[in-house]
């Protein structure tokens, strides 16, 4: 097998460009042949291969992976340079031609001749040099710093979305409410919420509620709700009501946190043909629907007893650690019920005074008068795992180890016997529980969950796994090793569970790991129920406020 470290950022990009072209004539219930030979030609293909694709494309309902080369690194529309040749070409691009400031293509060509002679190698044809500049994907300049004319926002007024799933728009805030430890009920400090709204209808289309600051993984957690059928969630959390809000989202809108920048969120959104817009810098306008829907649900929010409302000055003399009465999981109950029963039911001035429900409603009927639907992932588990974080590890005889924890599988062992093994393998894994990893299979291009080595060590959060390893170089532990660090965890849990007076710190570790071990990818929207705290919570109705802002 070829060595995946080396190949799959080079394969990703041709994919990407691929799905450029292929992408809009996949989604045609015919591709005429002169629209398969333009793209033939723009593609480097034979008109043959082009219509290959497009099936590829349509099976795996345009999955970008479906368009990843699975022939030789020779031939028609490859690279054939040698490595030195690769190398200065590549490097002349990088410095002179993908810049803000870059030169025109025919004094990179004279450029490339010039200093390929000096280097004593024989220089590329103009031809070779034209396609690679051809060849420059859309992640390759926005990573470069230059966005794509396909990528460039438009300034001006928010941008209207043409119907449902259209246009999403996705933010995180930390809840202006302090939650208590379902165990002994005492204050444990904020959570974060990551929310997505539909723009054309205002309707909530998912969100995620944690104690884990925003990264990578409660984006990916977020946009699994999105997704996800929300029926067998709602039955989950005693909640009776309607919430048919559900698909994949054709763009979506985000702020430049890193988290939104991240490769993970970046190529999770490029597997599943969903266009990222970021915030143009000094546009606020932008954000504006998603940031006063938070502002909206905030409202709500201070409501509650142990809301610490938007500021000092209006919290005044208000102890919200001795008013907090709701665990995290009550939280998420209550919330689920305000935006069903409440949010989604209430006439909206920035809609027409239409209730968010009724015109999303009115625009799934609209796309089915067209003969339209809003696409639903196949495998609402495998959409998850595309926006997990990634790493690169190689296979060993006894599996594969990541931060000194070894993972094993029958599945392995076709590649462990034999004498060419891959050398990298791209994984992916779950924060919330480092019991098993995804490894992709490079042939099939599917992931394979690999557990524990050791099936009897339980169940971890990567903050956890951090702690420990703190823990054993504080104390100067001569090796850290995989016993070492299950010891360590053992011993953090041991003394916390008989800690008769735990910190603030102390008691909010506890329920997030409460929270994270559960089963994390059977339901991937949000982590499954967990116990059910001392004093339950009865939400009651949810009280309403004066209005609701128009926008």
């Amino acid at each position: 097998m070829t060595d995946l470290l080396k190949i799959v950022e080079p394969k990703w990009n041709e994919a990407y460009r691929r799905s450029i072209i292929l992408r809009p004539l996949a989604e045609q219930s015919y591709c005429p042949r002169h629209q398969a030979h333009e793209a033939a030609t723009t593609l480097g293909l034979s008109v043959r291969q082009v219509y290959r694709l497009i099936r590829k494309l349509r099976e795996a309902q345009g999955e970008l992976t479906a368009l990843l080369s699975q022939g030789s690194d020779g031939g028609r529309g490859k690279k054939r340079l040698a490595a030195s040749r690769e190398n200065l070409l590549h490097q002349l691009i990088d410095e002179l031609f993908v810049t803000r400031q870059k030169i025109s293509a025919a004094d990179l060509v004279r450029e490339v001749r010039n200093q390929s002679l000096k280097a004593a190698l024989k220089p590329p044809s103009d031809s070779t040099i034209r396609r690679r500049l051809k060849t420059l994907s859309l992640i390759e300049h926005r990573r470069r710093g230059e966005l794509h004319p396909e990528t460039r926002p438009i300034y001006g007024v928010t941008p209207l979305a043409d119907g449902p799933f259209d246009w999403l728009q996705i933010d995180h805030t930390p809840v202006d409410l302090i939650i208590v430890d379902p165990i002994d009920r005492s204050p444990i400090g904020r959570p974060w919420i990551t929310v997505a709204v539909d723009v054309f209808s205002r309707c909530i289309a998912g969100f995620h509620l944690s104690l884990e600051a925003p990264s990578a993984t409660s984006v990916g957690l977020c946009m699994a709700s999105v997704v996800s059928d929300k029926v067998e969630w709602l039955h989950q959390r005693g909640v009776e009501a309607e919430w048919p809000v559900v698909g994949k989202p054709r763009r979506v809108g985000v702020d430049n946190a890193s988290e939104f920048h991240s490769t993970a969120f970046e190529r999770g959104c490029a597997q599943h043909d969903i266009k990222i817009e970021w915030r143009p810098p000094g546009q606020p306008h932008f954000g504006g629907i998603i940031e006063r829907l938070i502002g909206t649900l905030m409202k709500l929010v201070h409501t509650l007893p142990g809301t610490t409302f938007s500021n000092i000055t209006e919290r005044g003399k208000y102890d919200s650690d001795q008013m907090a009465s709701l665990t995290l999981e009550e939280l998420e109950r209550w919330l689920t019920i305000a935006v069903t029963k409440y949010y989604h039911l209430r006439p909206h001035e920035g809609i027409d005074h239409e209730t968010p429900l009724h015109r999303y409603t009115e625009g799934l009927k609209k796309l089915s008068a067209d003969g339209k639907s809003i696409p639903i992932p196949r495998d609402p588990r495998g959409f998850l795992i595309d926006f997990l974080p990634m790493v690169y590890r190689k296979l060993q005889r006894d599996g594969i180890t990541l931060d000194h924890i070894t993972y094993y599988s029958n599945a392995l062992r076709p590649w462990i016997q034999l004498r060419t093994q891959p050398n990298s393998l791209l994984i992916r894994r779950d924060p919330r529980d480092l019991s098993r990893i995804f490894v992709l299979d490079p042939e099939s291009h599917v992931y394979l969950e690999v557990p524990y080595r050791m099936l009897s060590r339980p169940a971890i959060t990567l903050w956890e796994h951090r702690l420990a390893r703190k823990r054993l170089r504080d104390q100067r532990h001569a090796a850290i090793n995989e016993e070492s660090l299950f010891t360590a965890i053992d011993e953090m849990r041991e003394i916390e569970h008989h800690a008769e007076n735990l910190t603030r710190t102390a008691r909010r570790n506890r329920t997030r790991r409460a929270v994270n071990t559960q089963p994390t990818l059977s339901s991937p929207a949000i982590e499954d129920k967990q116990e059910s705290s001392n004093t339950p919570f009865n939400p009651g109705e949810i009280r309403p406020f004066d209005d609701i802002e128009s926008w």
